[in-house]
């Protein structure tokens, strides 16, 4: 099986985070979100992936590199305009259309059994299988209603209030048999949600929707990228988080040095190489990235730093996201705010 990334879009709901780092590049647990993906996909055998680019491109490139850190191999389609997520994929035709594959996108947070769907995709001999998760907020993604045998029988791509009708929504994760590119035209901007899939359940194409009881997170906005923070601290997604965890439920990378009279409140993880003051206090759900500096009685609770982030003595933040090469001066304090400072 190959599979393909959709890792160009431009991340609009979670500016100002995504100005200057595309939105597949964003850290969680101190790592990129689209290398949890590329985690996955090894897991459960893929061996050649393609990852389509357009914001930041040279940043997703340069970070993944050839995929050898994944024993996989990795081709890049760059998008000069954005050919929408059908349209980004009828572009790599020439690297899926050798049989089945697997879409995926490259800033969500899930372990979903990759393997799983594809038995699933196998045995309903399904044209199409759309991954589906029960939530309990449903109305910024596409919902789909399937029949007693998981067949598809109707989708709407992010409805209104009128138009709602189930808890189970389009997870962004397909499996297509090679004759999906029949159905999506060349070198034009063209959607799965809005344009392919109903054109599919016209055509009574076999459709099924595959219900996973797995963990996901869209990490499309502010809120959901603190969830999936959250949840990764709590152990809720099967990821392996950077580090050792030296007490239960505090993680320490190497190289890390932390002075006396510290407080750590799990769950928190602080990254490779960073200094943490005389006096300082982690709080639950803060996570550090690599080569910070904390000065001494800094105060931090349930904040998210990047890598390279100066915070001075006496500093408190809370519930902050404090973007990469950051310096937050002494004696402030802020609540409820993102700073962002990238470091060029």
């Amino acid at each position: 099986m190959k599979a393909m990334i959709m890792a160009a879009g431009a991340g609009t709901r979670l500016r100002p985070l995504t100005y200057a780092i595309p939105k597949p590049m964003v850290p969680v647990a101190n790592r990129p979100v689209i290398e949890y993906t590329l985690d996955n996909l090894r897991r459960h055998g893929f061996t050649e992936v393609v990852v389509n680019l357009h914001s930041h491109a040279t940043m997703i490139a340069d970070c993944l590199g050839d995929g050898s850190r994944w024993a996989m191999r990795l081709h890049y389609s760059h998008e000069e305009t954005l050919l929408g997520t059908a349209g980004g994929v009828k572009k790599a035709e020439r690297w899926l259309r050798d049989g089945p594959f697997l879409v995926t996108s490259g800033d969500g947070l899930s372990d979903v059994d990759l393997s799983k769907v594809l038995a699933f995709h196998r045995e309903k001999r399904a044209f199409a299988t759309m991954v589906l998760k029960p939530v309990e907020s449903r109305f910024e993604y596409g919902v789909t209603v399937l029949d007693a045998t998981g067949r598809i029988k109707r989708f709407v791509e992010k409805p209104h209030w009128s138009e709602v009708f189930s808890n189970t929504v389009n997870t962004g994760i397909y499996v297509f048999e090679s004759d999906i590119f029949k159905f999506i035209p060349a070198g034009a901007p063209y959607d799965f949600g809005r344009q392919v899939w109903p054109e599919l359940l016209k055509r009574k194409k076999r459709l099924y929707g595959y219900i996973t009881p797995a963990y996901w997170c869209d990490v499309g906005d502010l809120n959901e990228y603190r969830r999936a923070q959250r949840d990764a601290l709590d152990r809720k997604v099967k990821i392996a988080l950077p580090g050792r965890e030296i007490a239960p439920g505090i993680w320490l990378d190497e190289g890390t040095r932390i002075g006396p009279d510290r407080q750590l409140v799990p769950p928190c993880l602080i990254g490779r190489k960073c200094r943490i003051g005389r006096g300082a206090y982690v709080g639950a759900y803060t996570t550090i990235g690599d080569r910070c500096a904390v000065g001494h009685k800094a105060v931090l609770k349930n904040s998210i730093l990047w890598g390279h982030v100066q915070v001075d003595s006496k500093v408190h933040l809370e519930n902050c996201i404090i973007g990469f090469g950051a310096n937050v001066t002494e004696n402030i304090s802020m609540y409820e705010g993102a700073v962002i400072n990238i470091a060029e």
